[in-house]
């Protein structure tokens, strides 16, 4: 009875009814009905295969701008919405049909290839994916940060790359929560309704044309769960969502938000992700050669597998099951710290999944929460997805060298003590992202003008991809990042624009914007999840010094910052606070800025535009970062925290460090930050300033932009999501 309250008072908070008629949609909307020479738009628009091609988007953009923006580049939506007359103008413009007829050549030619076979890996036995959350793009908003950008690059770059590949997830129907600041600085959250628009989402049918609904026993109910797909390029991802009228009310709500509730409800998602997945694979007569686990949340799937092998022979026992699993599944871990992982108190997890199932098994109780421990012998210890997915899985990564150094240590304790921490079976694959969802569209031009369209297979080999760029004048480097720059100006004027901004002076709202910001001013960049160890509040740790540079009349410093906190994490929302009312007497409110609500778009915009990428994480608990490979491929320069994929990525000429490569000893917390707000305020003061304003006698910064074009060359092949998904083809799956 507590947790249906506990689950109910959440869903009033959020203002959210449970009447039946409003608990589930069968379906987002049909085609809008077009003009014969423009329907292949309603095809487009169900297929994410636009997003990372900026022809495509300029075909929906092109017809009404401001509709565009207005409906957040929302595609489905923005042609439900767009008028008649907006349609018939296009129908009857001859150079715009031209430009559909040839995207539509490109579109069929590239998705009606047949997958590539990779040894056992093929259509009828493809790479299965589980992720717990997946940003494609800001109209399909099931994501909340890094771990889900990851996830759409690599459904990107797997299509692409044209790997057979399935991906498999939740359809968050409030997904995660959007950002307000009020007056006084203080971060609010509400949620949205996903299923009050249109999202580019296909019911998924069974073999009978009926809506394919599989079943689970949880908390002692069955939970009906029925299929989305998102079609990115030639990936199929199946989206499970239990927001259908079969289920108890408290029961549609398991999908409801992404990472909200209590223990509870973490466990019943994650038994939709995994046990639901692997039933709906087989629903669709998909059988998996490899299942990855990317992240803890879907480990339950190893458990549905055991089962599986030990209906298919009731004379074997589970670790003969076990064997069977492990052979085909493989794990990515992304947390740094044990803190990170999920874990469950035994008793509410045994609740969760029911006698049955357990017994199903072919385990005692105390030999199934063994699976989660680090050591299985303490039986104080709660059930963690992570040791539960190492144990089940052939192999282990982590997301970067030095992550997986840290998580070899980290599970050291689920190995024989004599293990030696190089010795445990943790490897690594360092993130990257995906060039044509992140390269802004004018250096794109660049790119095909001087190195040609095939600049992403060039890409692809290095030695060919370094020798293209050097060969690509500074102007036109410089002229690319300066529009993106303006770009983000215009973006950050608007987005601070408010009639009414309350009694406190903040950063994030200003009743005039038009002198916001000065393109030939250096900006900084600084955005990302809102927590104590991502140190937000190093920045600001010798207030004097900052603004000295902020207030510089010869050589200004203006940032611009982005960024979430938890809804409990009270402290990262007083970090914020004290960030955006700073109100000295200085420059500080015209050359500072917060954007709130960050998601994809302001993404976008950011990694762009900026001149300088900040990173400032408490080392070693930054597993990678993803953001700053993104400012890199466009030619801004990171200025970062030796850890995670900077590592890797630094050497000297295409950027900046803070501080020293390992953490001194006997240092406490506090020593160790004032070591790297020296190391960062030098910095900026003794080498990033100095080398942005020196001009040559063409006005360009050329030491500046030979470290731009350093920062291309080097790290925009080293940190693509191509490399990173051939490289798990490489070492993980086909091992």
């Amino acid at each position: 009875m507590n947790k249906i309250l506990s689950d109910t008072a959440e869903i009033m908070h959020n203002a959210v009814s449970l009447e039946p008629e409003q608990s589930s949609r069968d379906e987002f909307s049909t085609d809008r009905e077009l003009p014969v020479d423009l329907s292949f738009l309603n095809t487009l628009s169900g297929n994410f295969y636009w997003s990372w091609h900026d022809e495509c988007a300029s075909l929906f953009r092109d017809i009404d701008p401001g509709l565009w923006y207005t409906c957040e580049q929302n595609p489905r939506l923005f042609l439900r919405d767009l008028s008649e007359i907006r349609i018939w103008e296009k129908a009857a413009d001859h150079d715009y049909l031209e430009r559909i007829r040839k995207i539509e050549e490109e579109f069929l030619k590239y998705t009606a290839v047949d997958p590539t076979e990779h040894g056992a890996i093929d259509s009828a036995n493809p790479v299965a994916y589980f992720c717990a959350e997946y940003g494609i793009h800001n109209s399909l908003p099931i994501y909340s940060g890094g771990l889900g950008i990851l996830a759409g690059d690599h459904l990107k770059s797997a299509s692409d790359l044209n790997i057979p590949f399935v991906g498999v997830g939740l359809m968050y129907r409030f997904g995660y929560f959007r950002q307000n600041i009020s007056h006084d600085g203080w971060q609010e959250e509400h949620y949205a309704d996903a299923f009050e628009s249109e999202r580019a989402l296909e019911p998924v049918l069974d073999e009978n044309g009926e809506r394919l609904m599989i079943r689970l026993t949880m908390r002692g109910r069955e939970v009906c769960v029925r299929v989305w797909l998102a079609r990115v390029g030639r990936i199929s991802l199946y989206l499970l969502d239990t927001s259908t009228p079969e289920n108890d009310p408290v029961d549609r709500y398991i999908t409801g938000h992404l990472y909200g509730g209590d223990s509870e409800t973490r466990i019943v998602q994650e038994l939709v992700l995994g046990i639901g997945g692997v039933r709906v694979l087989r629903a669709l007569g998909i059988e998996p050669s490899v299942f990855h686990l990317n992240e803890g949340h879907s480990a339950f799937l190893t458990l549905e597998l055991a089962r599986e092998s030990l209906l298919a022979d009731p004379s074997s026992s589970f670790v003969d099951a076990m064997a069977a699993v492990r052979d085909k599944c493989v794990f990515t871990t992304h947390t740094p710290v044990d803190a990170g992982n999920d874990t469950f108190e035994p008793q509410v997890l045994k609740d969760c999944f029911g006698s049955e199932y357990l017994d199903s098994l072919k385990l005692p109780p105390e030999s199934f929460f063994e699976l989660g421990r680090t050591d299985p012998e303490d039986e104080t210890e709660w059930f963690g997805m992570t040791p539960l997915a190492i144990r089940m899985s052939r192999s282990a990564n982590g997301v970067s060298k030095k992550h997986g150094e840290v998580s070899r240590e980290l599970w050291r304790g689920m190995f024989p003590v004599e293990t030696a921490a190089e010795s445990v079976p943790i490897t690594s694959v360092t993130n990257g992202v995906h060039a044509p969802t992140w390269i802004d569209p004018l250096l794109k031009d660049v790119y095909v003008k001087h190195i040609g369209p095939d600049w992403m297979e060039v890409l692809r080999d290095r030695e060919r991809w370094n020798a293209a760029v050097d060969q690509i004048p500074d102007k036109e480097i410089w002229r690319a990042h300066s529009v993106a720059k303006n770009l983000l100006i215009s973006l950050i004027r608007e987005k601070t624009l408010r009639k009414n901004t309350g009694d406190e002076h903040t950063i994030n709202e200003h009743r005039k914007t038009t002198g916001l910001f000065d393109p030939e001013v250096l900006t900084i960049g600084f955005a990302r999840r809102i927590a104590a160890y991502k140190r937000w509040n190093l920045i600001m740790s010798d207030l004097e010094r900052l603004l000295k540079m902020v207030d510089d009349e010869a050589r200004p410093v203006q940032f611009v910052f982005a960024g979430k906190a938890h809804p409990q994490d009270r402290k990262a929302k007083r970090i914020l606070r004290e960030l955006l009312t700073i109100n000295h007497d200085s420059s500080w409110q015209q050359r500072a800025v917060f954007l709130a609500g960050y998601d994809q778009q302001i993404a976008r915009h950011l990694v762009r535009g900026v001149d300088v990428w900040m990173n400032v994480p408490r080392r070693p608990l930054e597993a990678s970062g993803t953001s700053g490979q993104k400012v890199a491929m466009n030619g801004g320069l990171n200025f970062s925290v030796l850890d995670g994929w900077w590592i890797e990525g630094y050497d000297g000429e295409n950027g900046f460090k803070i501080g020293p490569r390992e953490n001194p000893e006997n240092l406490s917390d506090d020593e160790l930050d004032k070591l790297d707000a020296d190391s960062l305020y030098g910095v900026l003061e003794n080498e990033i300033i100095p080398m942005f304003y020196e001009k040559n006698q063409e006005g360009l910064p050329a030491r500046w932009i030979a470290r731009m074009k350093s920062s291309i060359k080097s790290l925009t092949h080293q940190f693509s999501s191509d490399r990173m998904v051939s490289d798990y083809l490489r070492d993980i799956y086909l091992k």
